[in-house]
């Protein structure tokens, strides 16, 4: 059991519960998805309600900001090996479309990695410029 942090726990219940999407009359959108960066000292349970989330979501990945590359939060292109064809290999944020992306240890991924994840989540889109794709 985790005690205290009811603010934490409250964010996190308010994420998985999410938001609606609205269309403005201008045609605009505004996306309904809450990002959550959970800061603190070492051995505050962070991790552990990381866990807990991916646990809690009906569509979840959790991974771990060390190993993690650019290409395996996104997409990444694959060249199958008997046709010779490329095709897209959906990373960590594409699997968990519509659901929660627990990325622990973040400050411990490169920056050029961290870069990769700002267009999904501002335009909850992911662009891929690789072998003519």
């Amino acid at each position: 059991s985790i005690f205290g942090h009811d603010d934490i726990k409250k964010a996190l219940c308010c994420q998985l519960m999410g938001g609606s999407r609205k269309q403005l009359p201008d045609g605009a959108r505004l996306r309904g998805d809450i990002n959550i960066l959970m800061l603190g000292d070492p051995s505050t349970a962070k991790s552990q309600l990381l866990k807990f989330i991916e646990k809690a979501a009906p569509i979840s990945v959790y991974t771990s900001g060390k190993g993690s590359s650019a290409a395996g939060l996104t997409a990444t292109v694959v060249k199958d090996p008997n046709t010779g064809e490329f095709f897209l290999e959906g990373g960590a944020m594409v699997l968990a479309d519509g659901g929660v992306v627990c990325i622990d240890e973040f400050d411990k991924m490169r920056p050029e990695d961290r870069v990769a994840i700002h267009e999904a989540m501002e335009q909850q889109t992911i662009s891929i410029a690789k072998a003519g794709i």
